[in-house]
Protein backbone atom coordinates (compact mmCIF):
# COMPACT_ATOMS: atom_id res chain seq x y z
CA UNK A 1 0.00 0.00 0.00
CA UNK A 2 1.26 3.42 -0.93
CA UNK A 3 0.91 6.10 1.83
CA UNK A 4 0.66 9.59 0.55
CA UNK A 5 1.14 11.06 4.06
CA UNK A 6 1.36 9.99 7.88
CA UNK A 7 -0.68 12.16 10.07
CA UNK A 8 -0.25 12.53 13.89
CA UNK A 9 -1.87 15.33 15.80
CA UNK A 10 -1.17 15.95 19.63
CA UNK A 11 -2.70 18.35 22.52
CA UNK A 12 -0.44 19.14 24.55
CA UNK A 13 0.24 16.36 27.46
CA UNK A 14 -3.25 15.71 28.01
CA UNK A 15 -4.37 13.78 24.66
CA UNK A 16 -2.65 12.70 21.63
CA UNK A 17 -4.23 11.13 18.66
CA UNK A 18 -2.85 9.52 15.37
CA UNK A 19 -4.06 8.01 12.02
CA UNK A 20 -2.93 7.34 8.26
CA UNK A 21 -4.68 8.23 5.59
CA UNK A 22 -4.14 7.95 1.88
CA UNK A 23 -5.64 11.46 1.01
CA UNK A 24 -4.26 14.85 1.94
CA UNK A 25 -6.52 16.78 4.97
CA UNK A 26 -6.13 20.69 5.64
CA UNK A 27 -6.70 22.36 8.53
CA UNK A 28 -8.99 24.73 6.35
CA UNK A 29 -11.58 22.10 5.15
CA UNK A 30 -10.97 18.68 7.13
CA UNK A 31 -12.09 15.35 5.32
CA UNK A 32 -15.71 14.00 6.19
CA UNK A 33 -16.05 11.19 8.84
CA UNK A 34 -17.47 8.89 6.28
CA UNK A 35 -19.08 6.42 8.81
CA UNK A 36 -20.36 9.00 10.47
CA UNK A 37 -22.06 9.59 7.05
CA UNK A 38 -21.08 13.38 7.83
CA UNK A 39 -22.65 16.12 5.14
CA UNK A 40 -22.06 20.02 5.24
CA UNK A 41 -25.30 22.15 4.54
CA UNK A 42 -25.92 25.80 4.55
CA UNK A 43 -28.97 27.58 5.80
CA UNK A 44 -29.32 31.31 5.86
CA UNK A 45 -30.22 32.74 8.96
CA UNK A 46 -31.87 35.78 10.57
CA UNK A 47 -30.79 37.50 13.64
CA UNK A 48 -30.90 40.92 15.73
CA UNK A 49 -27.86 42.02 17.76
CA UNK A 50 -27.63 44.25 21.25
CA UNK A 51 -27.89 47.54 18.63
CA UNK A 52 -30.90 46.75 17.10
CA UNK A 53 -29.13 45.80 13.66
CA UNK A 54 -30.88 42.99 11.80
CA UNK A 55 -28.80 40.93 9.05
CA UNK A 56 -29.22 37.72 7.20
CA UNK A 57 -26.68 36.08 6.92
CA UNK A 58 -25.65 31.93 5.63
CA UNK A 59 -24.77 29.50 8.33
CA UNK A 60 -22.73 25.77 7.60
CA UNK A 61 -24.35 23.26 9.49
CA UNK A 62 -22.73 20.39 10.03
CA UNK A 63 -24.41 17.16 9.97
CA UNK A 64 -23.96 13.77 11.45
CA UNK A 65 -26.21 10.40 11.01
CA UNK A 66 -25.76 6.59 12.78
CA UNK A 67 -26.36 3.70 10.24
CA UNK A 68 -29.78 2.93 8.08
CA UNK A 69 -32.62 5.09 7.17
CA UNK A 70 -34.09 6.19 10.44
CA UNK A 71 -35.68 8.27 11.53
CA UNK A 72 -33.54 9.03 14.34
CA UNK A 73 -33.55 11.92 17.44
CA UNK A 74 -31.76 14.89 16.81
CA UNK A 75 -28.85 16.35 19.23
CA UNK A 76 -28.26 20.19 18.55
CA UNK A 77 -24.74 21.14 19.31
CA UNK A 78 -23.29 24.61 19.27
CA UNK A 79 -19.82 25.76 19.78
CA UNK A 80 -18.49 28.63 22.17
CA UNK A 81 -16.75 31.96 21.43
CA UNK A 82 -13.04 32.76 21.32
CA UNK A 83 -11.62 35.89 22.71
CA UNK A 84 -10.31 37.55 19.76
CA UNK A 85 -12.00 37.98 16.59
CA UNK A 86 -8.82 36.03 14.75
CA UNK A 87 -9.79 33.39 16.67
CA UNK A 88 -13.10 33.54 16.11
CA UNK A 89 -12.68 33.17 12.22
CA UNK A 90 -11.12 29.33 12.60
CA UNK A 91 -12.30 27.01 12.24
CA UNK A 92 -13.89 27.68 9.28
CA UNK A 93 -16.69 25.12 9.95
CA UNK A 94 -17.37 23.39 13.70
CA UNK A 95 -17.62 19.66 13.93
CA UNK A 96 -16.73 18.24 17.57
CA UNK A 97 -16.29 15.15 15.66
CA UNK A 98 -15.62 12.77 18.92
CA UNK A 99 -18.12 14.30 20.53
CA UNK A 100 -20.59 13.58 17.86
CA UNK A 101 -19.30 10.44 17.36
CA UNK A 102 -20.42 9.03 20.86
CA UNK A 103 -23.95 10.96 20.33
CA UNK A 104 -24.55 9.20 16.95
CA UNK A 105 -22.80 6.14 18.96
CA UNK A 106 -25.95 6.24 20.93
CA UNK A 107 -28.66 6.63 18.05
CA UNK A 108 -28.89 10.36 17.83
CA UNK A 109 -28.42 12.27 14.68
CA UNK A 110 -26.01 15.36 15.25
CA UNK A 111 -26.58 19.29 13.72
CA UNK A 112 -23.73 21.42 14.54
CA UNK A 113 -24.25 24.75 13.58
CA UNK A 114 -21.32 27.31 13.14
CA UNK A 115 -23.26 30.62 13.75
CA UNK A 116 -22.68 33.92 12.24
CA UNK A 117 -19.36 35.93 13.39
CA UNK A 118 -17.49 32.59 13.29
CA UNK A 119 -15.69 30.35 10.82
CA UNK A 120 -16.94 30.85 7.23
CA UNK A 121 -19.73 32.81 8.81
CA UNK A 122 -17.10 35.64 10.47
CA UNK A 123 -17.26 38.89 9.01
CA UNK A 124 -18.71 42.59 9.89
CA UNK A 125 -21.31 41.57 12.40
CA UNK A 126 -21.37 39.70 15.35
CA UNK A 127 -24.66 39.08 17.02
CA UNK A 128 -23.26 37.33 19.83
CA UNK A 129 -21.40 40.78 21.56
CA UNK A 130 -22.32 42.03 24.73
CA UNK A 131 -21.25 45.12 24.75
CA UNK A 132 -18.82 46.62 27.81
CA UNK A 133 -17.31 44.54 30.67
CA UNK A 134 -19.34 46.85 32.81
CA UNK A 135 -22.62 47.19 30.92
CA UNK A 136 -22.72 43.31 29.74
CA UNK A 137 -26.28 42.55 27.74
CA UNK A 138 -26.87 38.68 27.69
CA UNK A 139 -30.19 38.80 26.76
CA UNK A 140 -29.50 39.96 23.32
CA UNK A 141 -27.19 37.58 22.11
CA UNK A 142 -28.68 34.86 23.80
CA UNK A 143 -31.55 35.16 21.84
CA UNK A 144 -29.25 35.87 18.89
CA UNK A 145 -27.45 32.44 18.81
CA UNK A 146 -30.58 30.13 20.07
CA UNK A 147 -32.66 31.65 17.10
CA UNK A 148 -30.12 29.89 14.74
CA UNK A 149 -30.51 26.39 16.92
CA UNK A 150 -34.15 26.54 16.01
CA UNK A 151 -33.19 27.62 12.41
CA UNK A 152 -31.28 24.59 12.77
CA UNK A 153 -33.84 22.34 14.00
CA UNK A 154 -36.65 23.74 11.22
CA UNK A 155 -33.81 22.70 8.70
CA UNK A 156 -33.71 19.34 10.31
CA UNK A 157 -37.31 18.80 9.16
CA UNK A 158 -35.82 18.41 5.45
CA UNK A 159 -33.77 15.32 6.33
CA UNK A 160 -35.71 12.17 6.00
CA UNK A 161 -33.28 10.86 8.76
CA UNK A 162 -34.00 13.51 11.50
CA UNK A 163 -37.33 12.98 13.63
CA UNK A 164 -37.44 16.38 15.17
CA UNK A 165 -40.51 15.42 17.22
CA UNK A 166 -37.62 14.01 19.67
CA UNK A 167 -34.18 16.97 20.30
CA UNK A 168 -32.07 18.05 22.42
CA UNK A 169 -29.74 20.85 22.44
CA UNK A 170 -26.11 20.78 23.77
CA UNK A 171 -23.51 23.30 23.73
CA UNK A 172 -20.50 24.42 25.83
CA UNK A 173 -19.58 27.84 27.07
CA UNK A 174 -21.45 30.64 24.63
CA UNK A 175 -22.60 27.59 23.39
CA UNK A 176 -23.82 26.59 26.99
CA UNK A 177 -25.83 29.63 27.08
CA UNK A 178 -26.98 29.46 23.93
CA UNK A 179 -28.47 25.52 25.13
CA UNK A 180 -30.09 27.22 28.06
CA UNK A 181 -31.56 29.86 26.23
CA UNK A 182 -33.37 27.49 24.08
CA UNK A 183 -34.41 25.49 26.57
CA UNK A 184 -36.70 28.43 28.02
CA UNK A 185 -38.47 29.23 24.51
CA UNK A 186 -39.31 25.61 24.79
CA UNK A 187 -39.68 25.63 21.36
CA UNK A 188 -41.93 22.22 20.57
CA UNK A 189 -40.03 19.22 20.51
CA UNK A 190 -37.34 19.80 22.40
CA UNK A 191 -36.89 17.12 25.04
CA UNK A 192 -34.36 18.66 27.55
CA UNK A 193 -31.06 20.18 27.26
CA UNK A 194 -27.31 19.68 28.52
CA UNK A 195 -24.95 23.05 29.30
CA UNK A 196 -21.57 22.45 29.39
CA UNK A 197 -19.48 25.02 31.52
CA UNK A 198 -21.72 27.91 29.90
CA UNK A 199 -21.51 31.15 30.19
CA UNK A 200 -19.70 34.60 28.51
CA UNK A 201 -17.65 37.20 29.37
CA UNK A 202 -14.51 35.53 30.81
CA UNK A 203 -11.00 36.20 30.26
CA UNK A 204 -8.87 33.60 31.81
CA UNK A 205 -5.64 35.95 31.36
CA UNK A 206 -7.12 39.49 31.89
CA UNK A 207 -9.28 38.13 34.77
CA UNK A 208 -8.67 34.32 35.54
CA UNK A 209 -12.38 33.09 37.17
CA UNK A 210 -13.50 36.74 37.38
CA UNK A 211 -16.22 37.04 34.69
CA UNK A 212 -17.71 39.99 33.50
CA UNK A 213 -21.60 39.89 32.97
CA UNK A 214 -22.07 37.02 36.29
CA UNK A 215 -24.63 38.88 37.94
CA UNK A 216 -26.27 39.91 34.78
CA UNK A 217 -26.37 35.88 33.77
CA UNK A 218 -27.91 35.06 37.08
CA UNK A 219 -30.92 37.79 36.90
CA UNK A 220 -31.20 37.10 33.22
CA UNK A 221 -31.53 33.25 34.29
CA UNK A 222 -33.69 33.31 37.11
CA UNK A 223 -36.28 35.57 35.02
CA UNK A 224 -36.31 33.25 32.61
CA UNK A 225 -36.15 30.01 34.07
CA UNK A 226 -40.28 29.91 34.46
CA UNK A 227 -40.60 29.34 30.97
CA UNK A 228 -38.55 26.16 30.10
CA UNK A 229 -40.49 23.09 30.62
CA UNK A 230 -37.76 20.29 30.31
CA UNK A 231 -34.85 18.76 32.17
CA UNK A 232 -31.59 20.05 31.71
CA UNK A 233 -28.04 18.58 32.70
CA UNK A 234 -25.18 21.55 33.42
CA UNK A 235 -21.89 20.52 34.01
CA UNK A 236 -18.92 22.99 34.82
CA UNK A 237 -15.65 22.45 36.63
CA UNK A 238 -14.12 23.20 39.56
CA UNK A 239 -11.03 24.99 37.96
CA UNK A 240 -12.66 26.48 35.23
CA UNK A 241 -10.38 29.65 34.50
CA UNK A 242 -13.42 32.17 32.47
CA UNK A 243 -15.99 31.91 35.30
CA UNK A 244 -14.60 30.03 38.75
CA UNK A 245 -16.50 27.75 40.94
CA UNK A 246 -18.73 29.81 42.43
CA UNK A 247 -20.46 31.81 39.56
CA UNK A 248 -21.68 28.35 38.43
CA UNK A 249 -22.85 27.26 41.34
CA UNK A 250 -24.87 30.85 41.51
CA UNK A 251 -26.12 30.41 38.42
CA UNK A 252 -27.76 27.42 38.92
CA UNK A 253 -29.53 28.73 41.85
CA UNK A 254 -31.21 30.93 40.17
CA UNK A 255 -32.32 28.84 37.71
CA UNK A 256 -33.46 26.36 40.15
CA UNK A 257 -35.51 28.97 42.33
CA UNK A 258 -36.75 31.06 39.17
CA UNK A 259 -38.80 27.23 38.62
CA UNK A 260 -36.45 25.60 35.95
CA UNK A 261 -35.21 22.29 36.50
CA UNK A 262 -31.82 21.67 36.25
CA UNK A 263 -29.38 18.77 37.95
CA UNK A 264 -25.83 20.07 38.65
CA UNK A 265 -22.41 18.59 38.88
CA UNK A 266 -19.36 20.61 39.50
CA UNK A 267 -16.72 17.82 38.07
CA UNK A 268 -13.33 17.61 39.66
CA UNK A 269 -10.05 19.73 38.52
CA UNK A 270 -8.91 18.80 35.03
CA UNK A 271 -5.46 20.26 33.17
CA UNK A 272 -4.73 24.12 33.86
CA UNK A 273 -8.10 24.95 33.13
CA UNK A 274 -11.31 23.18 33.41
CA UNK A 275 -13.13 25.33 30.65
CA UNK A 276 -12.42 22.65 28.11
CA UNK A 277 -13.48 19.38 29.58
CA UNK A 278 -16.17 19.10 27.24
CA UNK A 279 -13.72 18.36 25.11
CA UNK A 280 -10.66 17.05 26.91
CA UNK A 281 -12.27 15.43 29.81
CA UNK A 282 -15.29 12.74 28.02
CA UNK A 283 -14.29 9.89 30.16
CA UNK A 284 -15.84 11.67 33.25
CA UNK A 285 -18.78 13.66 31.71
CA UNK A 286 -19.91 10.99 29.59
CA UNK A 287 -21.51 8.40 32.63
CA UNK A 288 -23.31 11.35 33.27
CA UNK A 289 -24.28 12.03 29.98
CA UNK A 290 -25.69 8.16 29.67
CA UNK A 291 -27.33 8.97 32.76
CA UNK A 292 -29.41 11.76 31.88
CA UNK A 293 -30.35 10.38 28.62
CA UNK A 294 -30.82 6.80 30.31
CA UNK A 295 -33.63 8.28 31.79
CA UNK A 296 -35.59 9.77 28.69
CA UNK A 297 -35.30 5.83 27.63
CA UNK A 298 -31.87 6.28 25.86
CA UNK A 299 -30.02 3.38 26.88
CA UNK A 300 -27.94 2.55 24.18
CA UNK A 301 -24.28 2.20 24.81
CA UNK A 302 -21.60 4.44 22.99
CA UNK A 303 -18.64 2.84 24.98
CA UNK A 304 -17.06 0.47 23.48
CA UNK A 305 -16.16 -2.42 25.65
CA UNK A 306 -12.93 -3.93 25.78
CA UNK A 307 -11.38 -7.21 25.01
CA UNK A 308 -9.67 -9.29 27.40
CA UNK A 309 -6.27 -10.03 26.18
CA UNK A 310 -5.96 -12.64 23.36
CA UNK A 311 -2.78 -13.88 23.55
CA UNK A 312 -1.43 -12.89 19.95
CA UNK A 313 1.37 -10.69 20.38
CA UNK A 314 3.54 -8.83 23.00
CA UNK A 315 2.16 -5.70 23.02
CA UNK A 316 5.67 -4.36 22.56
CA UNK A 317 6.24 -6.50 19.47
CA UNK A 318 5.91 -3.86 16.45
CA UNK A 319 6.50 -7.11 13.86
CA UNK A 320 3.38 -8.73 14.64
CA UNK A 321 0.92 -5.82 14.07
CA UNK A 322 -1.04 -7.71 11.06
CA UNK A 323 -0.35 -4.77 8.90
CA UNK A 324 3.09 -4.90 6.22
CA UNK A 325 4.45 -1.68 5.63
CA UNK A 326 6.54 0.02 7.28
CA UNK A 327 5.32 2.99 7.97
CA UNK A 328 2.08 2.06 9.55
CA UNK A 329 4.99 -0.22 12.15
CA UNK A 330 6.74 3.32 12.81
CA UNK A 331 2.98 4.20 14.06
CA UNK A 332 2.72 1.48 16.22
CA UNK A 333 6.09 2.31 17.35
CA UNK A 334 4.37 5.67 18.64
CA UNK A 335 1.75 3.90 19.97
CA UNK A 336 3.77 1.80 22.33
CA UNK A 337 6.05 4.63 23.64
CA UNK A 338 3.14 6.66 24.58
CA UNK A 339 1.63 6.51 27.60
CA UNK A 340 -1.85 5.13 29.39
CA UNK A 341 -4.20 5.03 28.39
CA UNK A 342 -3.98 4.14 25.01
CA UNK A 343 -5.23 2.23 22.00
CA UNK A 344 -4.73 1.11 18.93
CA UNK A 345 -7.33 0.09 16.05
CA UNK A 346 -7.08 -1.79 12.15
CA UNK A 347 -8.93 -1.39 9.80
CA UNK A 348 -9.79 -3.45 6.09
CA UNK A 349 -7.14 -1.94 3.52
CA UNK A 350 -4.63 -1.00 6.16
CA UNK A 351 -6.42 1.36 8.18
CA UNK A 352 -5.18 2.22 11.33
CA UNK A 353 -5.40 4.82 14.38
CA UNK A 354 -4.24 5.34 17.64
CA UNK A 355 -4.88 7.97 21.00
CA UNK A 356 -3.80 8.07 24.01
CA UNK A 357 -4.87 10.21 26.92
CA UNK A 358 -9.36 10.68 26.81
CA UNK A 359 -11.62 8.72 25.39
CA UNK A 360 -8.49 7.15 23.80
CA UNK A 361 -10.68 3.75 22.45
CA UNK A 362 -13.45 5.96 21.05
CA UNK A 363 -10.77 8.22 18.97
CA UNK A 364 -8.70 5.60 18.12
CA UNK A 365 -11.52 3.55 16.16
CA UNK A 366 -12.80 7.00 15.03
CA UNK A 367 -9.17 7.97 13.27
CA UNK A 368 -9.13 4.35 11.63
CA UNK A 369 -12.61 4.74 10.06
CA UNK A 370 -13.69 8.08 9.66
CA UNK A 371 -12.29 8.76 6.53
CA UNK A 372 -13.09 5.43 4.62
CA UNK A 373 -16.37 4.38 6.52
CA UNK A 374 -15.00 0.69 7.17
CA UNK A 375 -15.38 -0.51 10.47
CA UNK A 376 -11.99 -0.96 12.19
CA UNK A 377 -11.21 -3.01 15.73
CA UNK A 378 -9.00 -2.86 19.02
CA UNK A 379 -5.72 -4.31 18.22
CA UNK A 380 -4.02 -3.12 21.27
CA UNK A 381 -5.19 -1.07 24.38
CA UNK A 382 -2.82 -0.50 27.65
CA UNK A 383 -0.42 -3.00 27.70
CA UNK A 384 -2.36 -5.83 26.03
CA UNK A 385 -2.84 -7.21 22.90
CA UNK A 386 -6.40 -7.81 22.28
CA UNK A 387 -6.62 -8.88 18.32
CA UNK A 388 -8.10 -11.78 17.26
CA UNK A 389 -7.68 -13.60 13.58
Amino acid sequence: MKLSRLLLTCFGVLACSGWVTVSAQTPEEPALAKDLHEEIHRIEVTVKDLYNRTETRKIPLTVFKPDGEGPFPLVILNHGRAGSPDKRAQPLRFRFEHQARYLVGKGFAVIVPTRIGYGEAFGDFDPETNGSCAMSQIEPLSMAASEQVLAAHAFAKSLKFVDTSRWWVMGQSVGGLTAVATVWRNPPGLQGGINFAGGTGGDPVARPGQSCGVNQIERLWKNKAKEAQVDMLWLYWENDLFWGPQAPRDWHQAWTEGGGRAQFHQLPAFGKDGHSGFTSDMDRWVPLVDAYFAKAGYTQSALTPVPEASGFADVTDVSKVPISADAIQKFYARFVSSPLPRAFAIGPNGAVGFAYGDWAIGRALGFCQARRGAPCKLYAVDQKVVWRN
